[in-house]
């Protein structure tokens, strides 16, 4: 991979983490159209570049972050602030749990680009087609319950395996608890940051032992940092835009890029 190619895939894994038509989808369908071939090597840098994005994501929701912090050493549940700390903690625990057991399954889904893009598009939008329908959107995270936590924790297990948008799982899964669009977009976004905080970690350390490794890092950095830069302007977007607008022009587009995909995988 040169730096031309990190800075597109950079651009992309920015515009795409957080606005729910996968990132991973169109990281990979990109691998494919730029000739990079799947390896432990691109596995790892589609990991660790999502470590850019949750910079970005920690530096806008900063505020919220330290509040959380300070709140948690309160006594358990007894503020909305230490709740909705306990809330992302439980959300959290089974995406860790299943990412730790499912990596080497996830990691074979990745050596063939196409076939896994097309699953996560196409599962994405009927995700986001089921949120849209079924979803009261009438409770703000004030009114967040334990269950609503562990249910929406179990729907970003769907983005590791069998794949889907990570954004678009979990503000589906809260919309369909009843959750606003905005409300739903804040929790699953702060409910990322530990998630992805441990895959980038985990990944690291696969990293440190891959063999060419010096060659390979100037193309990460860049690919990290277009890749923040980008993110954080895409946090403030999405997040004004669900404020007024649905889901379902999301849908559309995954479900018709997810149908290009199937053909081009089948030819």
């Amino acid at each position: 991979m040169n730096i031309f190619q990190s800075i597109i895939l950079g651009i992309i894994q920015g515009l795409t983490e957080f606005i729910p038509v996968s990132s991973t989808a169109h990281l990979l369908i990109l691998q494919k159209i730029l000739g990079i071939p799947a390896s432990d090597a691109m596995f790892s840098y589609l990991i660790i570049v999502q470590l850019g994005t949750m910079l970005s994501l920690v530096v806008f929701f900063w505020k919220d972050l330290v509040n959380l912090v300070k709140a948690f050493f309160a006594k358990p549940f007894s503020t909305p602030e230490n709740s909705l700390g306990w809330y992302i903690i439980i959300a959290t625990i089974p995406a860790l749990i299943f990412g730790y057991l499912l990596k080497s399954t996830v990691e074979t889904l990745f050596k063939t680009p196409l076939v896994e893009a097309c699953i996560r598009l196409l599962i994405t939008a009927v995700v986001l087609t089921l949120a849209e329908w079924l979803g009261k959107r009438n409770r703000s995270l004030r009114k967040m319950k334990w269950l609503d936590a562990v249910l929406i924790g179990i729907a970003q297990v769907i983005a590791i395996f069998p794949g889907a948008s990570r954004s678009g799982t979990t503000i589906g899964a809260g919309m369909a608890r009843g959750f606003d669009r905005t409300a739903a977009a804040r929790f699953a976004f702060l409910m990322s940051v530990p998630v992805m905080l441990a895959a980038g970690g985990y990944q690291s350390l696969d990293l440190f032992k891959m063999t060419g490794l010096s060659s390979f890092l100037p193309a990460l950095a860049v690919g990290f940092v277009v890749a923040a830069l980008i993110g954080w302007l895409a946090v403030r977007w999405l997040l004004g835009y669900l404020s007024k607008n649905s889901l379902y022009i999301f849908a559309i587009y995954c479900g018709i890029a997810g149908v290009i995909c199937l053909v081009f995988a089948l030819i």
